[in-house]
C-alpha cells in the first residue's frame, strides 16, 4: 500500500525504537511539526548521504515539543516507529514547505534476537566501552535486554555501515552483521590502547626483562 509521508531529510541514520530529540529552526520543518502536533500525523526520516536521499528511511512519531522559542524555534522529542521505503521524492510536498514522498511502509521481520549472538555482541562491547572509557547508559545490561537497533549508534559504525543496518531483513542477519563490525574494530581498539600506554610511557624509566636466549 502506497502512502504519502512529510519527510525530514538529515545527514544521520535513525532506526526504529530509537528516541531522538530534535531542535527544529528551519520555516519548512517548523510547519512540519506544527502539523505533526496538530495532526497526529508522522514523518519520515530518510538518511541524506554523499549528496543523495537514501531509498530505505524511518518513520518516525512526535511524542512531545519540549520548549517553543519566541522566534518559532522548537524542541521536539520523536520516536521512531517503522521503516519505509520511498517510491516516489517530492522535494517540495504540494501547498507544503516541507519535502515529503509517496512512501511503501516495510514489515520489521523477525524482532527477537538470537540471545547466543547477542551474547557475543554483549562480550565485545563491554570489551570495547571499557577499553574507550566510556560510560553509558545506553549500554545493555545483558545478552537479553537489546536488539541490534538499540546498539548501532555506539559500535563506531559509519553513516554508510548504519544504513547498510537498515536495508537488512531479519533481526539475525543484523546481529551477524554488528558481529562481524565487531570482530574487526574491537582489535584495532586493543592496538590504540597499546599505541597510548606506549606513547604515556616515552620518556620514562622502563624495566624491560631481556628474553631468555
Amino acid at each position: 500500500m502506497i502512502d504519502f509521508l512529510p519527510l525530514f531529510p538529515l545527514n544521520l541514520v535513525a532506526f526504529p525504537g530509537e528516541r531522538l530529540n530534535l531542535h527544529i529552526f528551519e520555516p519548512r520543518y517548523k510547519q512540519l511539526f506544527r502539523e505533526c502536533r496538530d495532526n497526529q500525523i508522522t514523518f519520515g526520516i530518510p538518511a541524506y548521504i554523499n549528496n543523495k536521499i537514501m531509498e530505505i528511511g524511518t518513520e518516525l512519531r512526535l511524542e512531545s515539543i519540549e520548549k517553543t522559542y519566541e522566534n518559532g524555534e522548537l524542541d521536539v522529542r520523536t520516536i521512531g516507529v517503522g521503516i519505509f521505503r520511498i517510491e516516489e521524492y517530492y522535494s517540495q510536498a504540494p501547498n507544503k514547505l516541507y519535502a515529503g514522498a509517496d512512501i511503501e511502509r516495510l514489515k520489521i521481520n523477525d524482532p527477537k534476537p538470537d540471545l547466543g549472538l547477542n551474547q557475543e555482541i554483549f562480550v565485545y562491547l563491554k570489551e570495547l566501552f571499557g577499553m574507550l572509557n566510556i560510560k553509558s547508559k545506553k549500554m545493555p545490561t545483558d545478552a537479553g535486554s537489546f536488539v541490534s537497533y538499540d546498539i548501532v549508534h555506539h559500535v563506531g559504525m559509519s553513516i554508510e555501515q548504519e544504513y547498510d543496518v537498515l536495508r537488512i531483513e531479519g533481526e539475525k542477519k543484523r546481529q551477524e552483521y554488528i558481529l562481524k563490525h565487531l570482530h574487526k574494530v574491537v582489535p584495532i581498539a586493543k592496538e590504540m590502547e597499546v599505541l597510548k600506554e606506549r606513547a604515556l610511557l616515552n620518556g620514562h624509566f622502563k624495566k624491560i626483562i631481556p628474553p631468555n636466549i
